[in-house]
């Protein structure tokens, strides 16, 4: 049997969706996933848990430096030593993991095993065939060094961007960002607003910011909502954040707002939703094309959110509010304007990439296959 290892990083949730998208689709062609943590199974999970906290801590409260620090990672090569050996964190292991497994093709959604990887390869040591797979809609240094074989990515906008800082054009591929099966058929949204006791005769506003939603700025987004003029619905989702659930319930408390936690199965309310608002992951962005739902980008995080949402207003794919007033006036707008919501719809229709996870298991699938034949 085949097998394909996958490594992630537990750093935001999109990382680790990416994997298992992609370990699902592997398992279904029948070949192994092996999905590894690379900084809890591979440098320290003392080290994963102390560097992930210090990582919500930096973006709930110093989001400006979070941003500083990804624009300057953007200004260095991904092997410089201004970058403290980062490039090498967890590679001894990672050669002994591959030692012992012996997959036939590697894929990493994270910056880090992707170059650590690539370290390896620099030391002369013989590898499986090497697929990155970028979550983001933006090209960063971070992700590039010699000895990677294949990027995937999501737009040609990226591939572009890295064709322009040197990677041979052969080794990048547009497919997407791989999400779940479940968002590329999601039901029609009548259908899933009475089995959720939606009504179906006004919008409805999904509101959201991650599994951790307290990075974001939803409880701005809940008072927004209640003082929107026209008649609506504001689904709000505060995922693991109990305490943001809280709050929300207080500020949704009399409205017709209604709070969740964490959900699972999101495809359904993205579904029933006229319009989503959310701060600009990549993953999300790439889940919302799937299911051809408007977005209105607020509270993104400086860095690669911020480039996202750029991205998707360049695209026009999304609305975007930055300020508190902004909001109020963009979300009347949006709601008063059945036409602009629309004409956010069209260009996803031509953008999406529902098979992303499929296109990229077929070419990891066929490098090993290949690699396998050459042994």
């Amino acid at each position: 049997m085949r097998r394909v290892l996958i490594l992630t990083a537990s750093y935001g949730s999109g990382h680790n969706e990416a994997a298992r998208c992609i370990a699902g689709e592997v398992a279904r062609r029948g070949a192994d996933p092996v999905v590894v943590d690379h900084f809890r199974d591979l440098v320290h999970p003392l080290f994963d848990r102390a560097t992930r906290a210090a990582y919500l801590t930096l973006l709930r409260r110093l989001p400006g430096v979070w941003g500083l620090a990804y624009a300057i990672g953007d200004r260095l090569a991904s092997d410089s030593p201004l970058t403290f050996g980062a490039s090498r964190l967890g590679a001894r292991r990672l050669g002994a993991l591959l030692d012992r497994i012996a997959p036939d093709a590697v894929v990493t959604v994270h910056a880090t095993p992707a170059v650590a990887m690539a370290a390896l390869a620099r030391a002369g040591r013989r590898l499986p065939p090497h697929t990155t797979v970028v979550t983001d809609f933006v090209a960063h240094s971070q992700w590039i060094a010699p000895g990677i074989d294949r990027y995937c990515v999501a737009a040609d906008e990226v591939g572009h961007d890295l064709v322009a800082r040197g990677i041979p054009r052969e080794r990048v591929v547009v497919t997407g960002v791989p999400v779940r099966p479940e968002f590329a058929s999601a039901p029609a949204p009548g259908e899933v607003r009475r089995a959720l006791g939606l009504p179906v005769d006004v919008p409805v506003v999904l509101a959201m910011a991650g599994s951790w939603g307290s990075v974001g700025r939803l409880p701005d987004v809940a008072r927004a909502l209640a003082r929107v003029r026209h008649p609506l619905v504001g689904v709000l989702v505060a995922g693991h954040d109990a305490g943001l659930r809280a709050t929300l319930e207080r500020l949704a408390a009399g409205s017709p707002l209604r709070v969740f936690g964490f959900v699972p199965d999101v495809h359904r309310l993205m579904a029933a939703a006229d319009l989503v608002v959310t701060k600009a992951g990549g993953m999300t962005l790439a889940e919302a094309m799937a299911v051809q739902v408007p977005l209105l980008f607020y509270g993104s995080l400086p860095g690669q959110e911020r480039r996202n949402e750029r991205f998707a207003a360049a695209a026009g794919v999304a609305l975007v509010a930055r300020r508190r007033a902004d909001l109020d006036r963009v979300l009347e707008r949006a709601l008063g304007d059945p036409d602009l919501l629309e004409h956010l719809r069209a260009p996803m229709r031509a953008r999406r990439r529902p098979a992303a996870t499929r296109a990229i298991v077929d070419l990891v699938l066929a490098d090993g296959a290949r690699a396998g034949a050459e042994h």
